[in-house]
């Protein structure tokens, strides 16, 4: 009997995404958590595993599983990849994505190695769904409308304010894909709010969509993890109209973003060099078993 090696997996980052991330390759039967890469290099309370300041010293990893802010994707992943290290990021500036692309293309061919990116739920996941409601109504619209709920990407880019201590960012839905920001911050000691309130509003993560800043006392007490999607779209197929599809559904954010990282992890490493979004590969490499078994039971 054949005896197939985990894939050795390492884990960047160990905010809320990182957690979530550990818990579900830990759940992955074909994966093994080989360490988790923090700048500080400190060891967090309850974990079992090593924790480095540098991905080179845990020796060899498979894939990298990027839970950074977007932000830091760029610098992390290049990293990697010129170790020869496959890597799965969530980055999510729509604007930015295929510039992205283009850098860590070249970086994972030079490496030899694959980077899977915007691997969450939007971008990652709904953008496969985007592109099967085009193919089943090529003429028509598609709305997206996000929450209401904790937006990660907005809150890290929040956070990232001078002069604010704590903040959380929720996305509220006001109908055919349009939405508002409603940010709640904490300031810090001697901050100026509407000098902070200003330079939030003129962030790029928050100029596309009305935006609300509210300065509370204790951030903590609104936070909810939850969120969701409802995308539909109207349209027509061939000669026929009033085609309507639609997706939906209602999420713990980072839970549902770290394992769909996990299972783009296994499907990074069965690519050949080179930087993909999500539909860009077949959708069964993300999946653990046998082709045939996986055919037989899903199609």
């Amino acid at each position: 009997m054949n005896v197939v090696e985990k894939l050795k997996i390492a884990i960047i980052g160990y905010g809320n995404i990182g957690k979530y991330a550990v818990e579900a390759v830990k759940s992955a039967a074909d994966m093994e958590l080989v360490g988790i890469v923090r700048r500080s290099g400190e060891v967090p309370a309850g974990v079992d595993v090593p924790v480095t300041d540098d991905i080179s010293k845990l020796g060899k990893v498979d894939a990298a599983i990027l839970c950074t802010p977007t932000r830091s994707v760029e610098g992390y992943a290049l990293q990697c990849l010129k170790l020869g290290i496959s890597t799965v990021d969530s980055y999510d500036i729509h604007s930015t994505i295929y510039e992205l692309q283009m850098t860590l293309d070249i970086a994972a061919k030079a490496g030899g190695a694959a980077s899977i990116i915007s691997a969450g739920w939007d971008p990652g996941t709904d953008s496969v769904v985007r592109a099967i409601m085009l193919a089943s109504a090529p003429n028509g619209l598609t709305y997206t409308d996000f929450g209401p709920g904790m937006s990660m990407g907005h809150t890290v880019a929040a956070k990232a304010i001078n002069g604010v201590q704590n903040a959380l960012s929720m996305t509220m839905p006001m109908g055919y894909g349009v939405h508002r920001r409603d940010v709640y911050i904490e300031t810090q000691p001697g901050a100026d709010f509407e000098k902070v309130k200003a330079d939030l509003l003129a962030d790029p993560y928050f100029t596309l969509d009305e935006t609300h800043v509210y300065k509370v006392d204790d951030v903590n007490t609104l936070i909810d993890r939850g969120h969701g999607v409802n995308m539909v779209r109207r349209g027509g197929a061939g000669k026929t109209q009033n085609q309507f599809l639609q997706w939906k559904m209602s999420i713990d954010n980072p839970a549902l973003t770290s394992q769909i990282m996990v299972a783009c992890a296994r499907a990074a490493v069965k690519q050949q060099p080179g930087a993909y979004t999500m539909l860009e590969f077949p959708l069964i490499d993300m999946l653990p078993g046998c082709k045939e078994d996986l055919i037989r039971k899903l199609v």
